[in-house]
């Protein structure tokens, strides 16, 4: 049997998927990626646009499984569990709630620091260099606080960001307000995180797909992958809902839809679908300067010259594909107690995507044991527009042979049995 066949096939038209391709592109090889829907349909769409080296410390910290339990009895908490059976998302739950512990922290935190770091390098670079419009702004991101426990709570971690690399600076409530007309009286303090930027993700995947084609790039939508045809521990090619495609090296990249996807496979990836909200809508008046991190409620808030937008929450709830309207009465809630004008005139769009969410809290990045030409590149969590330069970067490299500017064993897929 024939098949289109190209020297890189990429599984997953994200922002994860459309980076390694643009960067194997860039490097000489043939490429083609195939999405079951739109390229950048999923979690690259509507996230909060925000690239955020602050992110460096990951959930899995002391305490997180005991404040997850306490939130299971609220459906509007900024990280709920649903209580419905569901084995496998359990089983997940136990080993995420195994990980939370200052030594598993530590170690992910290095990992998340040292890929975030990097990309934080190389993604405007590319910008410049491809001619990609996306409304990037290196502005900071500012984390708000209206009760002193959480900001007391929060504060440890200036001095981890630091030893991490990362820019971070506590402020005042009287600062923050000036910085920050927008906000409401009643700020008691702040932290800044100067590095961060922000972006429209649905303009960056937008552009990267315009320049993948122009480099002679293949992107294949409405393919939906149904099947493999494997032998002797290689992938000859995958059966899609639109034909099947062939490469001499497979780059799985499809975010939350990965575990059941590799599953044909035989694998066992450590991952479940956190899903998230936004709420977009048009600029208010005043409008924030800056990204903001509305602390207590864990709403972010990030606005473009096009507009605005209420982001964030996590949601375990499987692959389950109900909007949850409370989710978003939080978003809107949580910016009404900090901000003057907390939502726009127009309403554009209200939004969920489910995030790849590790066990560990640390990208799937390499290849795997079983299959010799395959290499996955998810489990990005929140983080994937974060991390997706530095993925890319990453998977070039391992790919051509070239030794990699990270640690590639920190993101390799084998630290876990089922891979």
């Amino acid at each position: 049997m024939s098949e289109a066949r190209s020297d890189v096939l990429i599984l997953g038209g994200g922002v994860i998927g459309l980076f390694c391709a643009l960067t194997l592109l860039r490097r000489g090889a043939t490429v083609r990626v195939v999405d079951r829907g739109e390229a950048g349909c999923g979690a690259s769409h509507g996230n909060c646009g925000t690239l955020t080296p602050s992110h460096a410390i990951p959930l899995t910290v002391p305490g997180m499984p005991w404040r997850a339990l306490h939130w299971m009895l609220r459906r509007d908490a900024p990280l709920y569990v649903s209580p419905r059976p569901d084995p496998e998302r359990w089983r997940w739950l136990l080993g995420f709630a195994r990980r939370c512990n200052l030594g598993a922290a530590q170690r992910a935190a290095i990992a998340r620091a040292a890929i975030l770091n990097r990309s934080w390098t190389l993604l405007p670079r590319v910008l410049v260099e491809e001619g990609i419009d996306c409304e990037y702004a290196p502005a900071g991101n500012l984390y708000v606080y209206r009760t002193r426990q959480t900001l007391e709570h929060d504060r440890p971690e200036i001095e981890w960001l630091h030893r991490l690399g990362v820019a971070a600076t506590a402020l005042t409530g009287d600062v923050v307000e000036q910085m920050e007309p927008a906000l409401l009286p009643g700020v008691v303090g702040g932290i800044l995180h100067a590095d961060d930027a922000q972006l429209r993700p649905d303009l960056l995947v937008e552009g990267l797909a315009r320049r993948v084609r122009e480099h002679g790039g293949i992107v294949e939508t409405g393919a939906a992958v149904q099947g493999f045809r494997c032998a002797n521990g290689r992938i000859d090619a995958v059966r899609t809902s639109r034909g099947d495609f062939a490469g001499g090296c497979i780059v799985m990249a499809l975010g939350a839809w990965t575990p059941r996807v590799a599953s044909m496979l035989g694998l066992q990836v450590p991952i479940q679908p956190g899903k998230g909200y936004s709420i977009t809508m048009s600029r208010p008046d005043p409008c924030p300067r800056r990204a903001l991190v509305l602390r207590e409620p864990s709403v972010c808030v990030t606005a473009w010259s096009s507009g605005y937008r209420l982001g964030s929450t996590m949601e375990f709830s499987g692959y389950d594909e109900r909007l949850n309207r409370t989710r978003l009465d939080a978003l809107r809630r949580g910016a009404t107690a900090y901000l003057r004008a907390p939502l726009g005139d127009e309403l554009r769009e209200e939004w969920w995507g489910w995030r790849p969410m590790c066990v560990d809290e640390i990208p799937l990045i390499g290849p795997v044991k079983r299959w010799n030409n395959l290499l996955l590149a998810t489990g990005h969590g929140m983080l994937g527009v974060s991390m997706s330069a530095a993925t890319a970067e990453l998977v070039g490299s391992l790919i051509s042979g070239e030794p990699p500017m990270l640690d590639a064993l920190a993101y390799a897929p084998t630290r876990f049995t089922g891979l």
